[in-house]
C-alpha cells in the first residue's frame, strides 16, 4: 500500500463534475491530462475502464497490468497497461492506497447468483457500462467491455484463493489520480451495489476532476 498526496489544486482544474451513485460517465482525456476520482463521502466503489480514444480496440488489460507489476492491487506508481502492452495511464497520487483488479462489475446475473433471484431487476455496473456504450454514438459496444478496475473497493484474497467483498478502506475526501500517456476514453460506473459492503450498503456520489 503506497500513499502519495497530490500537489494539484482543484481551483486550477479544467473540468469538474459529480457522478451520482448508479450513473455512468464517459469522458475523453488527452495525453498529459490528469484525472482525479474523489470519494466524496467515503467507502464508495468506482468501476472503471480505459480505451485508446483513437482506437478503442486497444483497452485496459487487467492481466498485463497485474503481471507487469507483480501485484494484484493498484496504487501510486502503477502503470495501467493496454492489451497491446503499452502504458495508458500512470497512477501519480493515491490517498486510499489500494484498488481492486479482481472483483469485476456487478451485473443482473451475478446479483442473482450471489444474493437472491429477486435481485435481478436491481441496477448494476454492467447496466451502467451498457448505457454509456449506447450513448457513445458507435464508439463502444458491449463487446468492448473487458475486466475493469474497482477504484476504492476492498476485495481481499483468502489463503484458499477465494475472493471476499469487504468493507471499504476509503474515507470521505480520499482520491486517486492518474496521468494519461495517450488519448484515452474513461468509462466509469459509480457502483450502485446494495447487496455487499463495497459501498457500505449506501452508494454515494464521486467527483471527477481533470487538469491539463
Amino acid at each position: 500500500m503506497t500513499i502519495v498526496a497530490s500537489t494539484l489544486d482543484p481551483a486550477r482544474a479544467v473540468f469538474q463534475c459529480d457522478v451520482l451513485a448508479g450513473d455512468p460517465w464517459l469522458h475523453r482525456l488527452e495525453a498529459g491530462q490528469t484525472l482525479r476520482i474523489l470519494d466524496l463521502e467515503g467507502n464508495q466503489a468506482v468501476d472503471t475502464l480505459f480505451f485508446n480514444a483513437e482506437d478503442p480496440t486497444e483497452r485496459y488489460s487487467a492481466q498485463d497490468t497485474v503481471r507487469a507489476q507483480g501485484n494484484l492491487y493498484l496504487s501510486a506508481g502503477t502503470e495501467l497497461l493496454s492489451n497491446e502492452g503499452r502504458v495508458m495511464l500512470t497512477i501519480t497520487a493515491d490517498t486510499c492506497g489500494r484498488h481492486d483488479t479482481l472483483g469485476g462489475a456487478c451485473a443482473a446475473e451475478s446479483n442473482q447468483v450471489r444474493y437472491a433471484l429477486d435481485k435481478w431487476p436491481m441496477h448494476s455496473c454492467r447496466d451502467s457500462f451498457l448505457l454509456a456504450c449506447a450513448r457513445s454514438r458507435g464508439l463502444l459496444s458491449k463487446r468492448d467491455l473487458p475486466a475493469n478496475i474497482n477504484f476504492f473497493m476492498n476485495v481481499p484474497v483468502t489463503p484458499e484463493g477465494r475472493l471476499t467483498f469487504e468493507d471499504g478502506i476509503s474515507d470521505a475526501g480520499k482520491y486517486v489520480e492518474m496521468r494519461a500517456a495517450m488519448p484515452v476514453l474513461v468509462l466509469v460506473s459509480n457502483c450502485p451495489q446494495l447487496n455487499n459492503p463495497c459501498n457500505a450498503y449506501n452508494p454515494t456520489p464521486v467527483r471527477m476532476i481533470v487538469w491539463d
